[in-house]
């Protein structure tokens, strides 16, 4: 999420905020992805139990995460709690606004890298928080699945450097390949054939190195392949591998097979 100006964010989200001012019955905060925002956060939600010292839990400058209580009026100071954030989901909020705040610097990169003025980056940047919901998972799905912007109806020139950048910054949990099987054979047993190629394929999965090859069936002849490995580099020569297996099933059948990538 980046910072929204004029936005005021809903009664239960959690959100991102600086500590401004400690004062003996609270603290005030601005929210950092809020322009113009500010909260306060009442002693009595600052932790569980008696605060004896308000100071020995926050401090001027502290970042911290907190769950939005009550909306004022006036839309610009909100109630907040600190002791409703468990620890799990204050670390999880925490690192998804980290990402984010990277992911606007690889933006400000890529627009540095292709000649655009801040007005474009900005521009751009709205354009893919509608389309992927965050600009981290924008880079995300760059780094993991290839086709994953152009799916998502860009194009252009910065398409390229974009993958590249989001390959060489971003650290995905796997990344994905997909593409389409065309299976042909016309023998008695083609359906056993055909079982036994896509079986040949899905062979080539590998828990310990975190490899997953799986084959689906779309109405014959067509059939698709979904794998997800550790990086693209892997991808590439398990989807050469288990394709190719593949077509030597079908042709050592009888049979004809073509692999192609999404």
């Amino acid at each position: 999420m980046v910072t929204q100006e004029g936005a005021t964010p809903e009664e239960g989200e959690l959100v991102v905020a600086t500590i401004t001012n400690v004062k003996q019955n609270g603290a005030y905060v601005d929210l950092d992805e809020y322009e113009g925002t500010e909260g306060f956060i009442f002693i009595g939600e600052i932790a569980s139990g008696w605060v004896k010292n308000i100071r020995g839990f926050v401090r001027e400058g502290q970042r911290v995460i907190c769950k939005v209580m009550r909306t004022r009026r006036d839309g610009t100071s909100l109630e907040l709690s600190l002791k409703s954030v468990s620890e799990e989901r204050r670390r999880d909020r925490l690192q998804e606004w980290k990402n984010e705040q990277r992911a606007n610097q690889l933006l400000k990169v890529l627009g540095e890298k292709v000649g655009w003025s801040e007005d474009r980056v900005t521009e751009l940047s709205s354009e893919l928080l509608d389309a992927f919901g965050s600009l981290y998972t924008a880079f995300e799905d760059a780094a993991m699945q290839e086709g994953s912007l152009e799916n998502a109806g860009f194009e252009g020139d910065w398409l390229a450097p974009f993958v590249e950048i989001a390959v060489e910054n971003i650290i995905p949990p796997f990344v994905e390949v997909r593409g389409s099987l065309t299976l042909s054979i016309n023998v008695t047993d083609g359906v056993s054939v055909i079982r036994n190629a896509l079986e040949a394929a899905e062979a080539f999965s590998n828990e310990a190195e975190e490899i997953d090859v799986k084959c689906f069936y779309d109405g014959a002849p067509s059939y698709r392949i979904e794998l997800k490995a550790p990086d693209f580099k892997i991808a590439e020569s398990m989807w050469e591998q288990a394709t190719q297996a593949v077509v030597d099933c079908m042709v050592a059948a009888g049979g004809e097979a073509t692999a192609e990538r999404e």
